[in-house]
């Protein structure tokens, strides 16, 4: 796997991340552990996203 092949898939990941938060602050019952907890994950796949950028330079 190349490294921008490896970028657009963790930038897909980060997207369905996205919605998933979105679908979740929607559901009546919002479950702030789950939203706090997708957050983290984007956030980390963001961080690894920029990494990967960096180093490819």
């Amino acid at each position: 796997m190349t490294v921008q092949s490896h970028i657009a898939e963790l930038e897909r990941r980060r997207e369905a991340l996205k919605r998933e938060i979105e679908e979740e602050f929607n559901h009546p019952a919002c479950d702030d552990r789950k939203v706090a907890d997708l957050k983290r994950r984007k956030l980390q796949i963001k961080d690894e996203i920029a990494k990967l950028k960096r180093e490819s330079v």
